[in-house]
């Protein structure tokens, strides 16, 4: 009797069960099978995470859930049950473009996208767009709808919301703008949440507290959880249950434990393994030291950018500080910071992409001479440029989608004058074979290579005027965290072939930890702490680099780092 009893208790509890789902896409001569028979149950109040890398499927089994798979994709086979209300839902028997499917989206199934930039209306203020999932779903008049939306916005943590929902997605930083798709996802009480890949985009302490936010938001409410994503340490830190998909199929599901601490597939431990090498540094960098003898080969000294005033302003937008910093021949040095905090705006000022308001960017040439940059002719800067590279954040729009890769990356050559016709083309092909890809590759475009590959192109791309330095603006943050493993070991290779430094910008501390010989951690436009990557990731001085490194995840369930992190409080510093 007390097992009948618990057995319907537990079946009580399974709010969605999937039963061997399949979806395809329909191509012109073939049919791609996109998700091929995923099972599995999302029990009430429960976390479960669907984890794989891009291509997997994981997006494309969230959207079928309700039944907003994009053209020409479509389930082919299997059952979506919703369990709760008046009787069970089977979403796979609703018309896409139906009053039911509709009262599911939203109502019952709340869904946060992955880019809260393009999934949020720019013409639109924020307050009219929750107001309208309200008034749909809940038949709540004008007056009501916005008393509920302001609730809303207080519900997660945007101050002053009144005033907040006059405004624009546009006003909002990156983390508010999640926190607006959090609160329209929660707008009608959803019994179930799915996030997809919701902190892709975040720094660590922004991704903390959305992390933070959706589980208080889930005890509060009582909802069940699905969260996507490739990030074994955010997985670590919030599933109870875990699904692992690979090539569309689940490999392997079960407690978050066992499938951190006892794996059974080959592709869950490749996983672990990959997440768990970012946890160190590089043992290839482990002897890399600049003499003692050796002498900067960049010297940044007083660096300051006001944004609203030209060069010389003293008054505007304080992005960058009075920055001192040094790099070493053959060192890589990281800079790290939330979201805000002079990263990229740093990078660019010492290609002088964008003019420095005061201060020194020193540069010392192969033979030994030393020039500021910010007071270089159109010739110089152009010698400057071709020995002082960057790599960008994104494969795909860093790429001219109408340019072949020979285009691509033989257009630094062109344009310099070094090459054309065959001695371009043999140039191409042996950057290409130097990053990892066929020398037939040069004939394609950027459309038929995936994003690992794509980012090679680019580290080609930069590699093409032989370089002393490369500039690297999270240049892996969009990218699976084997390939991005392989694209750090990559980076190392060629820096012992090529001699290269690196000034490597991102917000990952695991790749800044992995890579970096040393560390120069920024917050409001001002270096805070310096040191060796090892110091600032396990014993960092300054109250800001405290709560950094206490935030990023921990891919150990037994261990989890973000419980008992530090916050930051800068009115508590002193001033200066």
């Amino acid at each position: 009797m007390t097992s009948e009893t618990g057995i319907a208790g537990e079946t009580d509890d399974i709010v969605l069960s999937v039963d061997g789902l399949s979806v395809e896409f329909r191509l012109r001569n073939s049919v791609f099978p996109a998700v091929r028979e995923v099972s599995f149950k999302l029990k009430r109040g429960e976390t479960l995470c669907l984890v794989g890398e891009s291509g997997s499927g994981k997006s494309v089994t969230a959207r079928s859930l309700l039944q907003i798979v994009d053209k020409p994709g479509r389930i082919s086979a299997g059952k979506i049950v919703l369990s709760g209300g008046d009787k069970p839902v089977d979403i796979t028997a609703l018309k896409p473009t139906g009053p039911h499917i509709r009262a599911v989206r939203g109502g019952r199934i709340g869904l946060i996208f992955q880019e809260p930039m393009s999934a949020l209306s720019p013409l639109h203020t924020i307050g009219d767009q929750i107001d309208e999932a309200i008034e749909i779903h809940l038949h709540l008049d004008k007056k009501e709808a916005r008393k509920r939306t302001i609730e809303l916005l207080r519900q997660v943590e945007i101050k002053n919301p009144e005033e907040m929902a006059k405004r624009y997605s546009f006003e909002y930083s990156g983390g508010m703008r999640q926190r607006v798709c959090i609160a329209m996802a929660l707008a009608c009480n959803p019994d179930i949440l799915i996030a997809d890949e919701p902190t892709t985009a975040l720094d660590v302490t922004t991704q903390a507290e959305i992390l933070d936010l959706i589980k208080r938001l889930q005890v509060e409410f009582g909802m069940a959880v699905l969260l996507i994503t490739h990030d074994m340490g955010i997985v670590a830190e919030v599933a109870d249950n875990v699904a692992v998909m690979r090539y569309g199929r689940l490999v392997e599901e079960g407690p978050v434990d066992r499938i951190f601490h006892a794996p059974a597939h080959p592709y869950t431990r490749h996983l672990l393994s990959m997440t768990r090498k970012l946890e160190h540094h590089a043992e290839v960098r482990e002897t890399a030291a600049p003499t003692a003898e050796a002498k900067p080969i960049l010297s940044v000294g007083g660096l300051t950018k006001y944004f609203g005033g030209g060069k010389g302003a003293t008054s505007g937008l304080l992005a960058v500080d009075h920055v001192d910093l040094d790099l070493m021949p053959g060192e890589n040095l990281g800079i790290v910071g939330e979201s805000g905090s002079g990263k990229t705006t740093l990078g660019r000022l010492i290609l002088r992409i964008i003019e420095a308001s005061s201060g020194s960017v020193t540069y010392r040439d192969r033979s030994g001479r030393e020039a500021d940059v910010l007071t270089m002719n159109k010739k110089a800067l152009r010698r400057y440029h071709a020995e002082m590279r960057l790599i960008f954040q994104d494969p795909f729009a860093s790429l001219n989608p109408r340019m072949t890769v020979k285009q691509v990356v033989g257009d630094p050559l062109w344009i310099n004058g070094l090459a054309k016709g065959r001695a371009l083309e043999e140039r191409v092909g042996a950057l290409l074979e130097m990053v990892g890809l066929p020398q037939d590759a040069m004939d394609r475009y950027p459309h038929a290579f995936s994003g690992g590959q794509r980012q090679r192109i680019g580290i080609a791309r930069a590699l093409a005027l032989n370089p002393r330095v490369i500039i690297a603006d999270e240049a892996t943050s969009a990218l699976d965290v084997s390939i991005r493993s392989q694209i750090l070991d990559l980076l190392l290779d060629l820096q012992t072939r090529l001699d290269l430094s690196f000034l490597f910008i991102a917000h990952d501390i695991s790749v800044v930890r992995y890579f970096c010989d040393r560390v120069a951690v920024m917050h409001r436009g001002r270096v805070v702490e310096t040191g060796t990557a090892e110091k600032i990731c396990t014993a960092p001085d300054h109250p800001y680099t405290q709560a950094l490194i206490s935030a990023v995840p921990n891919p150990d369930p037994r261990n989890k780092r973000m419980l008992h992190r530090t916050r930051f409080d800068e009115r508590a510093m002193p001033a200066g």
